[in-house]
């Protein structure tokens, strides 16, 4: 491989490059490896799922507090399931950067990316807050954050079933199976369009998956093993060679179980 332009300004070897190469991936994996591990902990350890010792036995008035607290339940649940599935983007980055010497500190702007790819989910986390203390003031969710009505949970099922098969779907999701092409297409130079590319991936992997992640509300916000199936089934549709198809065959599995709860 010969020398970069960059690499040649800098005065850099192709093996010191390759080293840095292999040293920033390794950083940036385990970084996100870490953040992954302590979103997962965060839930699994019953910080976020019982909103902080609060008796959910009986509905919680909505004060301020409360709903920072359920903000933030819903953005660290957002990062532990959608973060796996970015990792390769992420990767990819940081390695365009280094390589490109474009970015000025690759890991700093990788970290900037990442950080703008879970700002993009911060915006769904607030939304999704909003939609939550609608259900349950308006009686359609339980103590327990899940739907207590057969047609509620029905709409649900076959509205994500719907949103599966729709080409604004598959388009948003060819973005997100396809690292290489996004970064071709979209990639700007700098810490500000690090942080642009990330959010914009964001806003993309939002668009791919922010129905399915509506389901939490049919299955229980608090469900482990539903937020485990859910996580499971956005990032296969991500890394499996033929996940666009998974895509396809929950949205009529998703249809059929909604019609299913009509009867």
């Amino acid at each position: 491989m010969g020398m970069t332009p960059g690499a040649r300004a800098a005065g850099h070897s192709p093996d010191l490059i390759e080293q840095l190469v292999r040293r920033d991936r390794l950083v940036v994996a385990v970084a996100l490896l870490l953040v992954t591990l302590m979103a997962w902990w965060y839930m699994l350890a019953g910080a976020g799922m019982d909103m902080g010792d609060m008796d959910m036995s009986m509905p919680m008035p909505w004060s301020a507090g409360y709903a920072v607290t359920v903000f933030f339940m819903w953005w660290i649940m957002m990062v532990a399931m959608m973060l796996p599935g970015a990792a390769p983007m992420i990767l990819l980055f940081g390695l365009v950067g280094r390589r490109s010497h474009s970015q000025g500190a690759p890991r700093v702007s990788t970290a900037i990316f990442a950080l703008g790819y879970l700002i993009a989910w911060g915006g769904f986390s607030l939304l999704a807050t909003g939609v939550h203390w609608v259900l349950d003031q308006s009686g359609f969710l339980s103590a327990q954050m899940a739907s207590q009505s057969r047609l509620f949970g029905g709409l649900l099922l076959v509205s994500a079933g719907v949103y599966q098969l729709t080409p604004y779907k598959h388009a948003c999701l060819r973005h997100c199976r396809g690292p290489l092409d996004f970064v071709t297409r979209y990639w700007r130079p700098g810490i500000r369009g690090a942080l642009q590319m990330g959010l914009r991936h964001g806003v993309l992997c939002v668009g791919c998956c922010w129905v399915v992640m509506g389901l939490l509300f049919y299955g229980g916000v608090m469900n482990l093993y539903w937020i485990v199936g859910i996580a499971m089934l956005v990032l296969l549709e991500k890394l499996l060679p033929a996940g666009h198809y998974l895509g396809t065959v929950s949205g009529i599995l998703f249809i059929v179980w909604g019609l299913w709860l009509f009867s």
